[in-house]
């Protein structure tokens, strides 16, 4: 775990419903604020088209691109907001998720998830977009 974000889930709150903490406080730094990704090669050409299992690992490792040039990683990560197309993409994208979640957050501390289901996003082959929230060195 990032000895500058502390994930916590205080014991008046319900428990998480998933991979998630309630809060994440985070210790001096600068904040960015990381436009939603979607799923999107080097070249710009959508992967996994109307396959939100295959899209979600693409969003969050353009999300680890990002940050890798931010000179930060995940674990510096504080909030991540998620909007997946339709109600049928739900378990698909839980199980991606999981899967990837093991990669990026090893130690099995998550940052603050918000999850929307929407009914489209700005081109309809696209499943997910994800917006994050990071805290970078001062």
């Amino acid at each position: 775990m990032s000895k500058t974000v502390t994930y916590l889930d205080p014991p008046g709150a319900p428990a998480p419903l998933g991979l998630y903490s309630h809060v994440a406080i985070a210790e001096p730094g600068r904040l960015a604020f990381i436009a939603g990704q979607v799923a999107v090669d080097a070249q710009g050409e959508i992967v996994g088209p109307h396959d939100v299992a295959a899209q979600t690992p693409v969003v969050l490792d353009n999300i680890g691109l990002i940050l890798k040039d931010l000179g930060v990683g995940f674990s510096e990560v504080l909030a991540l907001t998620t909007y997946i197309v339709g109600p049928e993409s739900r378990e698909p994208w839980l199980a991606a998720r999981t899967e990837t979640y093991g990669r990026l957050f090893p130690e099995g501390s998550y940052p603050t998830n918000t999850l929307l289901i929407i009914s489209g996003l700005a081109r309809p082959e696209l499943m997910i977009e994800v917006s994050a929230v990071a805290r970078l060195p001062a």
